[in-house]
């Protein structure tokens, strides 16, 4: 499948990664622009930019995922799903309307528990014993599409965000690799 990777932490490197890896076609990745950082204030770069420019992926960083400039370079690589794990920004409908299969989303809850930002945070903070990874189409409202696979996962007693953070990336991208293959 050719995809266009759209995501910004270290979250989403682990499902980079498995794509690069497996026999669908990353195209390209969309990522957050370089922010400010540091006490010198200097821009850095996402992680996901620094991973996809090293697997020699054009990566492209809009202010505006409404220009139309950006939109018909996306048009033009004719991606058949859009592939967004951990972005940052709600996707505009011309952005969810390109990709001829639609557009993917991997979420780190089993929705419809947990949608926005910080759910493997408020897992923990709810003392739930059980967590995991969901895969959706997205759609214009805030984590509110359908449904495609979902995997649980225990959270650990002495569990920290952290640790489940990088245990949910890991989940996450295998989840996305099996939601591509079918």
């Amino acid at each position: 499948m050719r995809l266009v990777f759209c995501g910004t932490p270290d979250f989403a490197l682990p499902s980079l990664r498995a794509l690069l890896a497996s026999r669908h076609r990353v195209l390209a990745a969309i990522t957050q622009p370089d922010r400010p950082k540091g006490r010198g204030r200097l821009p850095q770069a996402p992680p996901v930019k620094e991973l996809a420019r090293e697997a020699g992926l054009e990566v492209r960083q809009p202010e505006s995922l409404k220009d139309p400039d950006f939109l018909a370079w996306l048009e033009g690589l004719a991606p058949e799903v859009l592939v967004v794990v951990a972005y940052g920004r709600i996707l505009p409908r011309a952005l969810l309307e390109l990709p001829s299969r639609g557009c993917i989303n991997l979420h780190a809850s089993l929705l419809p528990r947990y949608r926005g930002a910080a759910p493997i945070h408020w897992a923990i903070i709810n003392g739930e014993r059980e967590t995991g990874v969901t895969t959706m189409f997205v759609t214009p409202e805030l984590d509110a599409g359908d449904i495609i696979l979902q995997e649980a996962v225990e959270i650990g007693a002495r569990e920290t965000a952290g640790q489940l953070h990088d245990r949910l990336a890991v989940l996450g991208a295998e989840l996305l690799v099996k939601t591509l293959d079918l």
